[in-house]
């Protein structure tokens, strides 16, 4: 993001720009900028003028107007500009003001409205452990909606993961982004992961009984028990997930027999999970045992018939089995796959 030390791609950016689609801009009167004591930072630069604000134009509305522009678009032409106003408003009291105004848009349901405020206050703060986190639970809030475009959930929850990250980074002592990250690994299915993470939550939690040093998200003891309750459950019931990933990632680095050993005691457990039988034929392969290997493909593909990954992977067990048959036959369904894709992408351009 401009002007800030994070080092985070802007995943959201194109999203929250079409917040602003209402905006007009005009230059404010010398007189108004005199008044404002902001003439020698907004002379011959337009501001943005809201749709609720042409009847009540004052300098809360102008700074609110700035926020939302630059919150969506940091590299925006006058965003420079726009940061120095802000600050020469509100002084010291600018994060806060933005942050406030993120939280209400938060609590309204505008979540998008609420990432580009607390976006603004990082520029300003990039250091601001509120802003993060409010920014992190924005993002998820947004995503966690029903009926959402696949890319609009995709980058809203890759854009959280990274602010939460980045959140445990700046403030490792701060137990509410552990808890948010975990979820965020386990979703990944990155699932040792989650367990460091929310191991970590709770360690930091374990004598917290009232967040004193944040006023905008304060966590009452009662309600930080239930989330010890609940990240203490969920440790206890990824065990066996963690025991999977673990033997996948045996199987990635070429221990074949370990990853067998360890899978094999899960397929009745897991027998309509895909990915379990898509690494047992990746490690019967790797272990040269190819009529193995075909039928936990085949296994794979039976619960997600149109997997290209697992197809692609039978094919290549077919091809170094000799039958060229059923490799020819697998070849032709990628195809058809493939081809069925890209008519339904070329559908959705055209609605």
């Amino acid at each position: 993001m401009h002007n800030m030390e994070l080092d985070l791609s802007d995943k959201i950016r194109s999203f929250l720009i079409e917040k602003n689609k209402d905006l007009l801009f005009d230059e404010l009167s010398e007189r108004f900028l005199e008044s404002g004591n902001l003439k020698d930072i907004l002379t011959g630069i337009p501001v943005p003028i809201t749709g609720d604000a042409t009847d009540n134009f004052t300098n809360l509305t102008i700074a609110m107007g700035m926020a939302r522009v630059i919150g969506a678009d940091p590299d925006f032409r006058y965003a420079e500009a726009y940061r120095a106003c802000l600050r020469r408003m509100y002084g010291e009291n600018a994060e806060k003001v933005l942050i406030s105004e993120g939280a209400k848009a938060g609590g309204s349901g505008d979540y998008e409205m609420a990432c580009i405020y607390f976006r603004t206050a990082l520029q300003l703060n990039p250091g601001s452990r509120d802003a993060l986190y409010l920014y992190g639970r924005a993002c998820s809030d947004a995503y966690n909606r029903e009926d959402l475009e696949e890319a609009y959930v995709g980058m809203f929850k890759a854009q959280a993961f990274d602010i939460f990250e980045e959140l445990t980074i700046r403030h490792p002592d701060f137990d509410m982004g552990y808890y948010f990250l975990g979820y965020s690994y386990a979703n990944m299915g990155q699932y040792t992961k989650a367990q460091i993470t929310w191991q970590e939550f709770m360690e930091l939690s374990r004598d917290r009984k009232e967040d004193g040093d944040s006023s905008m998200d304060p966590i009452p003891a009662d309600e930080m028990q239930e989330m010890r309750e609940e990240i203490g459950n969920r440790l206890e019931s990824m065990e066996q997930a963690v025991e999977i990933e673990h033997a996948v990632n045996r199987i990635l680095s070429g221990d074949f027999q370990h990853g067998i050993d360890v899978l094999t005691l899960y397929e009745e457990k897991y027998s309509e999970w895909w990915p379990l039988w898509y690494y047992l034929g990746v490690a019967y392969a790797g272990m040269e045992q190819g009529e193995q290997s075909v039928e936990a493909y085949k296994h794979a593909l039976r619960l997600s018939p149109s997997n290209i990954q697992v197809m692609t992977e039978l094919v290549e067990v077919f091809q170094s089995l000799g039958d060229w048959k059923n490799a020819e036959k697998y070849i032709e369904k990628i195809r058809v796959v493939q081809k069925g894709m890209e008519e339904e992408a070329r559908e959705q351009n055209e609605e």
